[in-house]
């Protein structure tokens, strides 16, 4: 069910248990060869394709919020960027509305590594406002870690892990709308490098690749773009099946 198509009444009527799903990524560079709105493009195909499933009928599905935690690619023009204290505080209002019109089942897909953290954090402070809410459920899916492991059964794929303007983003794309991507043939691989492993590393993105992308663009191809939508669309979709058949109380599902 798609929010921005239903009137309020038809809202409000709703089972409260319908999961409400808010799918979030950004607007920010990606490399020399790829578009600034690539997480958006990417996440709203997956979630497309997850509408697309048994489970779409059982989800409202709220507009893509573009707008994303980007800071770090701020040194890089077209980015555009709210910092992270406004990002968080913004999708948990997001999160709030629905919590106060009744509804009982929040989840962010997120399609944007900046918005991991701050979506995990806006979830964990709306959680302390309603500690002893028991039949609340918030949650929050990055769509590449959907199937719990990378995807080791597209043949000839390179990477093992999303990167940045990568393989991964790039093959979506080119399976998407393959005008957008300029020259990713030609493209230099970027190593993902360790950054002080197993511990985190504070960075931006200079530090760590100056053309902008982290990867291996040139090992692109559209039909890896398409396997890699239809692995993460049924991660995704699964994933919200277990949310609309919680049974409202359990710790696990």
């Amino acid at each position: 069910m798609e929010l921005a198509d239903l009137a309020w009444p038809a809202v409000d009527s709703l089972p409260k248990t319908t999961p409400v799903v808010f799918p979030i990524a950004a607007l920010e560079q990606h490399g020399r060869h790829m578009p600034v709105f690539t997480d958006s493009l990417l996440c709203g195909e997956v979630v497309r394709r997850v509408k697309q499933t048994p489970v779409g009928a059982k989800c409202l599905f709220a507009p893509m919020q573009w707008l994303g935690n980007s800071h770090h690619h701020l040194d890089f023009p077209g980015t555009l960027s709210a910092s992270p204290r406004a990002y968080l505080d913004l999708i948990k209002d997001l999160a709030r509305c629905f919590i106060g019109y009744g509804f009982t089942r929040i989840v962010f897909v997120n399609g944007h590594g900046g918005n991991t953290v701050p979506s995990q954090q806006a979830l964990f402070e709306l959680k302390q406002d309603l500690r002893d809410r028991r039949d609340m459920l918030l949650l929050s899916l990055t769509y590449w870690d959907s199937r719990g492991g990378p995807p080791t059964d597209i043949p000839r794929l390179v990477q093992s892990q999303m990167g940045h303007a990568c393989e991964w983003e790039t093959s979506m794309v080119l399976r998407l709308a393959p005008h957008l991507v300029h020259g990713h043939a030609n493209v230099p691989e970027v190593p993902f490098g360790k950054g002080f492993a197993p511990g985190y590393r504070a960075w931006v993105m200079p530090d760590r690749s100056e053309p902008g992308h982290i990867g291996t663009p040139a090992a692109a191809t559209a039909e890896k773009g398409e396997a890699l939508f239809a692995y993460f669309a049924a991660g995704v979709a699964s994933y919200l099946e277990r949310v609309a058949a919680w049974d409202g109380v359990s710790w696990d599902a």
